[in-house]
């Protein structure tokens, strides 16, 4: 099932939007929903990120001691 989302953009980015769709051959609304999907991906990613930068328990691996261990 799928939801109806109404969006404003600027005109630019709708011309261009437009014009992508039209090369891939896919319409707006897929090109959108894939965008939203890698964003969403990345914040996710971002949180787990700082989450693990916040942890103090995590060890803290050096550029020193990643070289080392991958014998560079």
């Amino acid at each position: 099932m799928s939801t109806a989302i109404s969006v404003r953009l600027p005109e630019y980015l709708a011309q261009e939007l437009g014009e992508v769709a039209k090369e891939a051959d896919r319409s707006k609304s897929y090109l959108i929903q894939k965008a939203i999907e890698a964003y969403l991906g990345d914040l996710a990613d971002l949180q787990v990120s700082m989450d693990r930068l916040r942890d103090t328990t995590d060890p803290i691996v050096t550029l020193e001691d990643m070289r080392t261990e991958l014998g560079l």
